[in-house]
Protein backbone atom coordinates (compact mmCIF):
# COMPACT_ATOMS: atom_id res chain seq x y z
CA UNK A 1 0.00 0.00 0.00
CA UNK A 2 2.99 2.44 0.67
CA UNK A 3 1.19 3.91 3.38
CA UNK A 4 4.25 3.74 6.09
CA UNK A 5 6.55 6.50 3.72
CA UNK A 6 3.27 8.85 3.29
CA UNK A 7 2.60 9.16 7.33
CA UNK A 8 4.01 12.31 9.19
CA UNK A 9 7.41 12.02 11.31
CA UNK A 10 5.06 12.24 14.41
CA UNK A 11 2.63 9.10 13.91
CA UNK A 12 5.17 7.20 12.58
CA UNK A 13 7.02 7.77 16.10
CA UNK A 14 3.66 7.32 18.10
CA UNK A 15 3.32 3.60 16.28
CA UNK A 16 6.57 3.18 17.32
CA UNK A 17 5.84 3.02 20.70
CA UNK A 18 2.81 1.73 20.10
CA UNK A 19 4.59 -1.69 19.34
CA UNK A 20 7.49 -1.55 22.08
CA UNK A 21 3.77 -1.74 24.71
CA UNK A 22 4.44 -5.56 25.77
CA UNK A 23 0.99 -7.55 25.64
CA UNK A 24 -0.46 -7.44 28.51
CA UNK A 25 0.20 -3.97 29.09
CA UNK A 26 -1.01 -0.32 28.33
CA UNK A 27 0.19 3.38 27.98
CA UNK A 28 -2.14 6.46 27.85
CA UNK A 29 -1.91 8.75 25.05
CA UNK A 30 -0.91 11.28 27.59
CA UNK A 31 1.82 8.48 28.25
CA UNK A 32 3.00 7.92 24.38
CA UNK A 33 3.26 11.59 24.22
CA UNK A 34 5.21 12.27 27.44
CA UNK A 35 7.93 9.23 26.34
CA UNK A 36 8.41 11.00 22.75
CA UNK A 37 8.42 14.37 24.68
CA UNK A 38 5.97 16.06 21.64
CA UNK A 39 2.72 16.35 21.38
CA UNK A 40 -0.04 15.63 23.89
CA UNK A 41 -2.64 13.32 24.96
CA UNK A 42 -5.10 14.85 21.91
CA UNK A 43 -2.53 14.56 19.04
CA UNK A 44 -1.82 10.43 20.12
CA UNK A 45 -5.34 10.04 19.95
CA UNK A 46 -5.86 11.29 16.53
CA UNK A 47 -2.91 9.56 15.14
CA UNK A 48 -4.11 6.36 16.61
CA UNK A 49 -7.71 7.16 15.38
CA UNK A 50 -6.12 7.50 11.74
CA UNK A 51 -3.08 5.74 11.56
CA UNK A 52 -3.55 3.03 14.71
CA UNK A 53 -5.26 -0.26 12.46
CA UNK A 54 -1.58 -1.55 11.63
CA UNK A 55 -0.24 -1.40 15.38
CA UNK A 56 -1.62 -3.02 19.04
CA UNK A 57 -4.13 -0.25 19.01
CA UNK A 58 -5.76 -1.53 21.95
CA UNK A 59 -2.73 -0.90 24.02
CA UNK A 60 -2.72 2.97 24.34
CA UNK A 61 -5.82 3.69 26.50
CA UNK A 62 -7.53 6.64 28.30
CA UNK A 63 -6.41 7.56 31.30
CA UNK A 64 -8.97 6.75 33.37
CA UNK A 65 -8.80 3.08 31.95
CA UNK A 66 -12.16 3.55 29.88
CA UNK A 67 -12.37 1.30 27.02
CA UNK A 68 -12.41 3.11 23.38
CA UNK A 69 -16.68 3.77 22.92
CA UNK A 70 -17.12 1.80 19.55
CA UNK A 71 -14.65 -0.63 19.96
CA UNK A 72 -14.99 -2.20 23.32
CA UNK A 73 -15.69 -5.72 22.44
CA UNK A 74 -12.59 -6.19 20.19
CA UNK A 75 -10.22 -4.40 22.77
CA UNK A 76 -11.69 -6.51 25.21
CA UNK A 77 -10.87 -9.75 23.42
CA UNK A 78 -7.42 -8.90 23.48
CA UNK A 79 -7.28 -8.11 26.60
CA UNK A 80 -8.38 -11.14 27.66
CA UNK A 81 -6.35 -12.83 25.09
CA UNK A 82 -2.82 -11.17 26.60
CA UNK A 83 -3.84 -11.33 29.94
CA UNK A 84 -4.19 -7.39 30.25
CA UNK A 85 -5.60 -7.18 33.55
CA UNK A 86 -9.05 -5.74 34.33
CA UNK A 87 -11.45 -4.72 36.71
CA UNK A 88 -15.29 -5.35 36.71
CA UNK A 89 -17.93 -3.00 35.13
CA UNK A 90 -19.43 -0.22 38.06
CA UNK A 91 -23.08 -1.31 38.23
CA UNK A 92 -23.76 1.77 36.58
CA UNK A 93 -21.63 1.82 33.53
CA UNK A 94 -23.48 0.87 30.60
CA UNK A 95 -23.45 -2.92 29.18
CA UNK A 96 -21.57 -3.15 32.32
CA UNK A 97 -17.91 -3.12 30.21
CA UNK A 98 -15.03 -3.84 32.66
CA UNK A 99 -12.08 -1.05 32.83
CA UNK A 100 -8.39 -1.46 32.57
CA UNK A 101 -6.73 -2.18 36.12
CA UNK A 102 -4.49 1.10 35.53
CA UNK A 103 -2.40 0.64 38.46
CA UNK A 104 -1.56 -3.03 37.16
CA UNK A 105 -1.35 -2.97 33.60
CA UNK A 106 0.28 0.71 32.70
CA UNK A 107 3.75 0.60 31.42
CA UNK A 108 6.05 2.45 31.86
CA UNK A 109 8.76 1.57 29.49
CA UNK A 110 10.48 -0.81 31.30
CA UNK A 111 10.10 -4.33 30.61
CA UNK A 112 8.07 -4.91 33.41
CA UNK A 113 9.75 -8.02 34.50
CA UNK A 114 12.70 -8.58 36.75
CA UNK A 115 15.95 -7.17 35.27
CA UNK A 116 14.44 -4.04 33.80
CA UNK A 117 15.82 -3.65 30.40
CA UNK A 118 13.40 -2.71 28.02
CA UNK A 119 12.14 -3.98 24.87
CA UNK A 120 15.28 -3.16 23.04
CA UNK A 121 17.11 0.15 22.86
CA UNK A 122 14.63 2.73 23.62
CA UNK A 123 17.28 5.58 23.77
CA UNK A 124 16.87 5.90 20.50
CA UNK A 125 13.33 6.98 20.06
CA UNK A 126 13.65 9.79 22.32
Amino acid sequence: MGRMEELPEYAERVLEVTELIPPGRVMTYGDVAEWLDEGGPRQVGRVMALYGGGVPWWRVVRADGTLLPGHELRALAQYRAEGTPLRPAARSSEGHVPRIDMKHARWDGGDGAVGGEGPGDNSAHI
